[in-house]
C-alpha cells in the first residue's frame, strides 16, 4: 500500500511512526529516511534503537531550510535530499526492508531540493519491492495523492506554537 500523511497540522511523522510500530509488531522490517530533520536527537531516535534491527531511522537532512538560523547554502540541503533518495532506493533494493517511510519528502519537494519527478521515478522503481510505502510532509503533490491508497490530512485546530510556546520534547521531537 502507498500511504500519505500530509497537511499543516502536527502528526504526520508521528502517524508514520505509529504505522511503523504496528508493522514491526507484525514481524515486518521498516526503514524511515528523514529528508529535513538534521543531526539533533529526538525521542524516536531512542525508540528506534529499542526496535532494531526491525526498525531503523536514517536522518539525512541538514536541518530546517532557510529558517531558524539556517546558514547552509541551498545546494547543501539539495545534495542531502538527493543522497537520501538514493540511499532509500539502495536500501530497498537490498531486500532487507518490507516498508519504507520517506519522512518530510513532500517538504523537500516544496523547498525545491528534489523534484516530484525524481521522487516519482524512485517510487515507481521500488514500490513493487515493498509491502508498504509511506510519504509524509506538508503540501503532498497531487500526483502522489491521486495514486496513493490512503491519504490522511492533518489539520491544525490549535497549537501552542501560535502563542509563542516552544516545541516540547516527547511531543514534537
Amino acid at each position: 500500500m502507498f500511504l500519505i500523511f500530509t497537511g499543516n497540522g502536527k502528526g504526520k511523522t508521528t502517524s508514520a511512526l505509529g504505522q511503523a510500530l504496528r508493522l514491526v509488531g507484525d514481524g515486518k522490517r521498516v526503514l524511515m529516511v528523514q529528508f529535513i530533520k538534521g543531526p539533533w536527537k529526538s525521542g524516536e531516535d531512542e525508540s528506534a534503537k529499542l526496535l532494531a534491527p526491525h526498525f531503523k531511522i536514517m536522518k539525512m537532512g541538514k536541518g530546517f531550510v532557510g529558517i531558524l538560523g539556517d546558514t547552509l547554502p541551498l545546494e547543501k540541503h539539495a545534495q542531502a535530499a538527493r543522497d537520501a533518495l538514493a540511499y532509500a532506493e539502495k536500501e530497498v533494493n537490498s531486500g532487507v526492508w518490507d516498508a519504507l517511510i520517506l519522512d518530510e519528502v513532500h517538504n523537500a519537494i516544496a523547498l525545491k531540493l528534489i523534484t516530484v519527478e525524481e521522487v516519482d521515478a524512485v517510487r515507481k522503481r521500488i514500490f513493487a519491492k515493498l509491502e508498504h510505502l509511506i510519504f509524509t510532509g506538508r503540501e503532498a503533490p497531487e500526483r502522489f495523492i491521486a495514486e496513493a491508497d490512503i491519504v490522511t490530512e492533518m489539520r491544525e485546530v490549535k497549537h501552542p506554537y501560535a502563542a509563542g510556546i516552544s516545541a516540547k520534547k516527547g511531543v514534537e521531537f
